[in-house]
């Protein structure tokens, strides 16, 4: 992989976005993921201080990588599919008490993917309308607090919080963007932000409808 394709750009990864979502209001999971795999790279631009989500989410991809190319493929078009094809055929771990039969089915992976989609939304929402000298550390803790902190043990809240003490400036994390300016990588997010807040909020309303949302 070349510099290229390694470094993170926004203009990219919002049109791999708008791509998700089809007029009908599914979420294909082709462009979902392509999305993803552009949020890494942006996850990865301040070194390893987003490691614990970000290589979390690699193994995440990977597994739907792989249902898509099963023989079961053609349940895995679209997130709606998906659910809908893993929970009539009972592929989903509902009940907390017993040992996950289902650990890697696409609707508890989807999930932690969606669960870390809604702290990257909140946290570079905060980026976006922050000042200039407002300190990332900050920005990142709020977004993880509303989302992910809830998810994870103590000893890793604990770590996350020291790892986020490392987290470069907001001009750099604007500059990682690779727009011509901050000025244009915020208008940029302007664009891109509404469209993530959509995808987030319709596949809530369909993990909601299914009781999918607090799978083991």
């Amino acid at each position: 992989m070349d510099d290229s394709e390694k470094d993170f750009n926004l203009k990219v990864v919002l049109v791999s976005f708008k791509q998700c979502l089809t007029d009908k209001g599914e979420v294909l999971l082709n462009h979902y993921i392509a999305s993803w795999k552009g949020l890494v790279r942006f996850l990865n631009s301040p070194g390893a201080v987003f490691s614990f989500i970000s290589k979390d989410v690699v193994s995440k991809l990977q597994i739907m990588e792989r249902l898509r190319s099963s023989p079961q493929s053609e349940h895995y078009t679209s997130l709606q599919s998906m659910v809908a094809y893993e929970v009539s055929n009972k592929l989903v771990d509902m009940d907390h008490r017993s040992h996950p039969r289902h650990p890697h089915s696409g609707c508890r992976t989807v999930l932690r993917l969606h669960l870390a989609l809604h702290w990257l939304q909140l946290f570079l929402g905060g980026l976006r309308t922050s000042s200039e000298d407002s300190r990332t550390s900050a920005l990142c803790s709020e977004a993880y607090n509303a989302t992910l902190a809830s998810y994870h043990s103590w000893i890793v809240h604990q770590a996350v919080t020291v790892a986020f003490c490392a987290l470069p400036s907001r001009k750099v994390f604007l500059e990682a963007m690779n727009m011509e300016s901050s000025r244009q990588a915020g208008e940029m997010l302007g664009e891109a932000l509404p469209f993530i807040e959509h995808l987030y909020d319709i596949s809530q309303k369909l993990y909601a409808e299914h009781s999918l949302l607090d799978l083991p």
